[in-house]
């Protein structure tokens, strides 16, 4: 606890490499905040104004309308795995480098 003390974050929160970092975690952040919105109301809206469509059997009693619903699971844990790996490869690279010149 006492590492945290000796930290500067005047120091990092000026640093041009954090305030890139900053910006593109932000920038990716919106992006899948955007795509995964759009896609959650593509549901009520398919199910509203595309009820054709959405009663196309696929198999036996399974219509596209639950498959499009049971995708938003898929899609919800795809996007979280997306952001896992761009943040372990790209994101804390970057953190790192700030983090160990501040020691």
């Amino acid at each position: 606890m006492s590492q945290t003390n000796n930290i500067n974050w005047a120091a990092i929160d000026a640093d041009p490499r954090f305030q890139e970092l900053h910006r593109k975690k932000t920038t990716f952040l919106w992006s899948l905040m955007i795509f995964s919105t759009i896609y959650y109301f593509l549901l009520p809206i398919g199910a509203a104004y595309y009820q054709d469509l959405f009663k196309v059997k696929v198999w036996g009693v399974v219509n596209f309308g639950i498959l499009f619903a049971l995708s938003e699971f898929v899609v919800a844990w795809l996007t979280a795995f997306v952001y896992a790996q761009k943040a372990n490869k790209q994101f804390d690279a970057m953190a790192q480098v700030i983090i160990n010149e501040q020691k």
